[in-house]
């Protein structure tokens, strides 16, 4: 039910959700269900997308495709996504070279490429299917304060200011989260300095299934394969730099790509238009307070590097609904918040730590640097226990792994 935020009075929810984009929307489908009276308020009004959908590509491990699809969104994707099934990974100027298929795993894909405003779309339907979710859009949170067993918070739209309650206030609301600071949880910020620039491009040879990353001074290029014959590219520059690189022309803009990237996917050919995001990494301090809790970018968002960013935040919101289903009494009790906590620490840190010592490692020009990267390179493409532990991780099998995410209910 979608409903414009002005109703009189509070209003009172089991569970509420201030944000709508990637890792809100399929926590509220993934809480379909469980019998509960779910609140989402979003920024977007109906029939528009959040910004977030928008041209970039996604790039999701294989435990998250198992979950989208056990949660009917797969179903829903109108284009078919590029599935991985090589991942190659060098360094501009260092010898060495990791390269992994899938098919020595036993898969068919370590993951695929989605493009952000086509998952969007399916996101979409699939809450226009859900018959226990209420939608204030467009509204926007104000501010919120606990007692008792619930929280107030107040929320307003073109007709000025509400009030809802809930038993657990969830953020969803991205990196600059206002719910997290409402709950008074503080935040870490890391600028690596960077501008990432993100474009659709054509190559003389159609994507075969390759990711490529490489890494270099200034950053990672890394190419996708979607699912259209096209690449999905994400390009690196220092952030006084950006200016410069966004006024290029599609021909100074190619050679640029081709310059980083090299030849391996032969020689690029046109691209499309191109969008840029700062490269940052911004980490909650902590992930709950009394009846709140903070998923997805507002509680980490991490250097894309690894492209891990939607796949941990998804990863949240399943571990945080199994959490629930297990406490359905108060969905909002602090014993329920404080297992989510611990569940979620393991994969949390690590993939935290992979992200950023990657991000770091791999734009450090220094000589010294070199001759060890390039051992490292070379230890990764020969040690299969290495191998299989970077694999799981890219994967989306680290830590404690929602059940969702295991394998596609049939």
């Amino acid at each position: 039910m979608s409903v414009p935020a002005t109703r009189p009075g509070a209003r009172h929810h089991d569970i509420v959700i201030v944000g709508g984009g990637l890792v809100g929307a399929s926590l509220a489908i993934a809480l379909d269900g469980l019998g509960l009276d779910v609140a989402m308020v979003e920024a977007a009004a109906a029939g528009a997308l959040p910004a977030v959908f928008d041209q970039r590509n996604l790039s999701f491990a294989d435990a998250t495709c198992n979950a989208l699809a056990n949660l009917g969104v797969w179903r829903l994707l109108r284009t078919p996504p590029g599935p991985i099934r090589r991942i190659h990974v060098s360094r501009r100027g260092d010898f060495g070279r990791v390269e992994l298929d899938a098919r020595d795993y036993g898969r068919e894909a370590f993951g695929q490429v989605v493009v952000a405003s086509d998952f969007g779309e399916a996101l979409e339907a699939r809450l226009a299917e859900l018959r226990n979710l209420t939608r204030y859009r467009p509204a926007r949170f104000i501010d919120t304060h606990v007692g008792g067993d619930a929280r107030t918070l107040r929320i307003s739209d073109g007709d000025g200011e509400h009030q809802l309650s809930t038993r657990l206030l969830v953020g969803a609301d991205g990196t600059e989260s206002m719910v997290r600071k409402a709950l008074g949880i503080a935040a870490q910020r890391q600028d690596y300095g960077k501008v990432l620039f993100v474009a659709r491009m054509r190559c003389g040879r159609a994507p075969d299934g390759s990711a490529y990353e490489r890494l270099g001074d200034d950053g990672p290029t890394a190419l996708l394969p979607r699912g259209d014959r096209h690449y999905g590219v994400v390009h690196a520059v220092p952030a006084n730099d950006a200016d410069a690189v966004a006024a290029l022309d599609d021909a100074a803009w190619c050679a640029r790509i081709q310059d980083a990237f090299g030849w391996r996917a032969g020689r690029f050919l046109s691209a499309d238009s191109r969008s840029r995001y700062p490269a940052q990494q911004v980490l909650a301090d902590g992930l709950i307070a009394p009846r709140g809790v903070v998923v997805g970018n507002a509680a980490q968002t991490i250097h894309p590097i690894g492209a891990q960013g939607f796949n941990l935040g998804l990863r949240d919101a399943l571990t945080l609904v199994e959490c629930i289903a297990a406490s359905l009494v108060d969905a909002g009790s602090d014993a329920m918040l404080q297992r989510y906590a611990q569940r979620r620490e393991e994969d949390r840190s690590r993939t935290i730590a992979f992200s950023d010592g990657l991000a770091r490692i791999g734009m450090n020009p220094s000589p010294l640097l070199r001759p060890l990267r390039s051992l490292g390179m070379a230890a990764i493409a020969e040690i299969d226990a290495v191998q299989s532990l970077l694999v799981g991780g890219a994967m989306g099998y680290r830590g404690d792994v929602p059940a969702l995410c295991r394998e596609v209910v049939r």
